[in-house]
């Protein structure tokens, strides 16, 4: 069985999670924990090598704001985490962009994927499709 990926980076992966999707910040810890549970089911299936990177992304993108506002990603207000993430989309390193924008994906998967999300915005997937509502 392979490490978690998120728990060295729970802190800063939930403050970039409520970043790219705002209604994530109203989340209890039952709904946390099934989120990043889906997440770590995710992770569970790739190389270690790539878990790791996401580890070590995650770790850079909550100290590079240090240099800017003196704190780390996590610590920063709403606006200037938005702010930051903003820029990294224009990075001219192509390894940051993908990086950044692979977090947002896979932040939206924990959010969207579990079944009080599906509820809520009205998902109703069915394998016979339209027809079948």
């Amino acid at each position: 069985m392979s490490e978690p990926v998120l728990a060295p980076v729970r802190t800063c992966f939930r403050a970039l999670a409520c970043t790219f999707v705002p209604e994530a910040k109203d989340l209890d810890e039952r709904a946390w924990a099934e989120a990043e549970a889906i997440v770590e089911k995710f992770f569970a299936s790739r190389p270690e090598t790539v878990r790791r990177q996401v580890v070590l992304l995650i770790r850079v993108l909550d100290l590079l704001p240090v240099f800017r506002w003196g704190r780390r990603f996590r610590s920063l207000d709403p606006e200037r985490r938005l702010r930051f993430l903003a820029a990294l989309q224009d990075a001219p390193l192509l390894l940051v962009r993908r990086g950044t924008w692979g977090l947002r994906t896979i932040a939206f998967m924990g959010y969207y994927a579990r079944a009080d999300a599906s509820a809520a915005i009205g998902y109703r997937a069915d394998r016979c499709g339209w027809e079948a509502r």
